[in-house]
């Protein structure tokens, strides 16, 4: 029998004849109040056709947003906590995760406005993250809860993005601050690269109601997770420790491609997927739910914000 998972995202109708970010002003408490239920609220109808109405929007439903810092790939930054979506190849996947889940401070709210819909494709698909720890390999999980995830970095000037992007500075005194405030190991080779070291819980007890939730970016950022091409293209590039990025138990110990093919396994038997319209906003409690990026064709252009922060 198919998995009957129940689809996470609840559907609001705007009637916003005042404007999007009167509109997400006036309903704001109902819709974080469902989200809080719920996990996802999908508002749709808003009049968010160009940039800064987008903008607007996000940040009337996010309030002060939360900087980021850590990022994994470039993004542009539009006002205070509220960006373009990562610039990541367009027909490359950005496999389920949870924004930041590797950082000591996470946004706990995400709001995703919908500007330009792609021709086809690049839905940013849902799964609710309870469901996903519950129907993980129980040895998978309990390897995970002893020891944590670790999560390598290697920043350089040619794949991903750069330190100075990252950590949005130019000075490496400043990363090197960052770092120790936030329990990262920096590693700086000559002049100008940085590897950076860090290991965090694999599980998250939610912040209010402390239901245990797989929060991670364990597989997506894993070697295995990688197209075959581009992961032997990397390593023979740059060798096998100097991958932009890759994850492993936190003792250390590598993982396989059968263990990062399970946890996507699960994570797509509770993908909820729906396309993009213009004028959608959706707003995702990010402690609850990871989200994706699938291939797409055509323009596409989605607003992000990241909001109430909180270390965890």
């Amino acid at each position: 029998m198919p998995d009957q998972h129940v689809d996470p995202l609840v559907r609001l109708e705007a009637d916003a004849a005042s404007g999007a970010a009167a509109w997400i002003g006036a309903h704001r408490t109902p819709i974080l109040e469902a989200v809080r239920e719920h996990g996802a609220v999908l508002v749709q109808g808003l009049p968010t056709s160009d940039r800064d109405t987008a903008v607007a929007a996000v940040r009337a439903v996010i309030a002060e947003g939360m900087p980021e810092r850590e990022g994994f790939a470039p993004r542009d930054a539009l006002a205070p906590g509220v960006y373009s979506s990562s610039h990541w190849p367009d027909d490359q996947p950005m496999c389920m995760h949870h924004e930041l889940s590797y950082a000591a401070t996470v946004p706990r709210l995400l709001a995703f406005a919908c500007v330009t819909p792609p021709a086809s494709g690049g839905i940013t698909a849902l799964a609710d993250a309870r469901a996903v720890l519950r129907d993980l390999p129980a040895d998978l999980v309990g390897r995970f809860e002893r020891h944590g995830w670790r999560l390598h970095r290697h920043y350089n000037p040619y794949v991903g993005t750069s330190w100075r992007d990252a950590f949005g500075t130019e000075s490496r005194e400043d990363v090197d601050r960052y770092c120790a405030e936030h329990g990262v190991e920096a590693i700086w080779h000559g002049d100008d690269t940085l590897s950076t070291v860090q290991t965090r819980p694999a599980i998250l007890e939610h912040p209010d109601t402390g239901e245990r939730s797989w929060f991670n970016q364990i597989a997506f950022l894993n070697e295995w997770t990688m197209e075959p091409a581009v992961r032997e293209f990397l390593v023979a590039e740059f060798g096998i420790e100097a991958l932009p990025f890759n994850t492993f138990f936190g003792d250390g110990a590598p993982l396989d491609r059968v263990m990062v093919d399970a946890i996507n396994e699960v994570y797509e038997k509770h993908t909820v997927r729906r396309p993009w319209q213009r004028g959608d906003l959706l707003v995702v409690d990010n402690t609850r739910m990871a989200h994706s990026r699938e291939p797409f064709q055509g323009d596409r252009e989605i607003v992000v914000g990241m909001g109430e922060p909180f270390r965890r």
